[in-house]
């Protein structure tokens, strides 16, 4: 609001010609009236700035029904509490009540509420010169919590049971002899999957065979390599999938 929008009254120095257009609403004009003028906002002078407000509603005929109520209410408030203040109110502990406090905090949180709108506009407004409309910042996913695994040796062995248990049993009627698993071939395996990743998941090992001999010759594998310290082994809870990392240089300097 630009100060040409208030202009002295011809009927008196403190009376003001606005239009209300220009205003959201009673509290937007009622907090212009203090604030153009330096009032302190916690020592309203109620008497002047009711025949200011009141001044400025002259033309409250043009507005919308809702608006204009919204104005005449405000314009009965300011009444009311000027007349209160003709006869000052003591509350319960004997200090006097100050009928301007309800105003008070309306306008305050008003303010604090617009102040909030403009500057969300503000920052939508330099959004829109530095990107499209319809853009969506990515935002990057969170690293993942380098946790040491903290097990029991029985909750490894169910583990591994449990993934045992869900391995494919050959048709029942046949018995086949497959060549007997080495946990070298194994730990070699493990090895050369690590180079090609950090980590490596305990059921990608596994997956390819699919039986419970290499499900523990696996699993023996990846143990052998942890007490090596070639490898460490993980599990973020009991039951959660088993990951193998490759261990690094400033680990294995240490």
């Amino acid at each position: 609001m630009s100060d040409a929008a208030l202009a002295p009254h011809p009927s008196g120095p403190d009376l003001y010609q606005v239009e209300l257009e220009r205003f959201q609403g009673p509290l937007d004009l009622l907090l212009h009236l203090i604030r153009n003028q330096d009032v302190d906002i916690f020592d309203i002078p109620i008497s002047r700035i009711t025949r200011q407000f009141l001044a400025a509603i002259t033309q409250v005929e043009r507005l919308e029904l809702e608006r204009a109520g919204e104005f005449l209410e405000m314009a009965a408030t300011l009444v009311r509490i000027k007349a209160q203040m003709l006869f000052p109110r003591r509350t319960d502990d004997g200090e006097e009540e100050d009928p301007r406090a309800e105003l008070v905090r309306r306008l305050l949180e008003y303010e604090h509420f617009r102040e909030a709108a403009r500057l969300l506009e503000e920052a939508e407004r330099n959004r829109s010169r530095l990107r499209e409309r319809g853009y969506v910042e990515v935002r990057p996913a969170p690293p993942l919590a380098d946790v040491p695994l903290h097990t029991e040796w029985s909750e490894v062995w169910e583990a591994v049971r449990g993934l045992a248990a869900r391995l494919a049993e050959p048709e029942p009627g046949y018995r086949f002899l497959g060549r007997p698993v080495r946990m070298e071939e194994k730990i070699e395996l493990i090895l050369g999957m690590l180079q090609e990743s950090r980590r490596v998941e305990f059921a990608a090992v596994v997956s390819p065979w699919g039986t419970r001999m290499h499900a523990v010759v696996s699993l023996l594998a990846c143990l052998e390599l942890a007490k090596r310290s070639r490898v460490r082994v993980r599990q973020a809870e009991p039951f959660a999938p088993l990951w193998v990392y490759r261990r690094r240089a400033e680990d294995e300097a240490a």
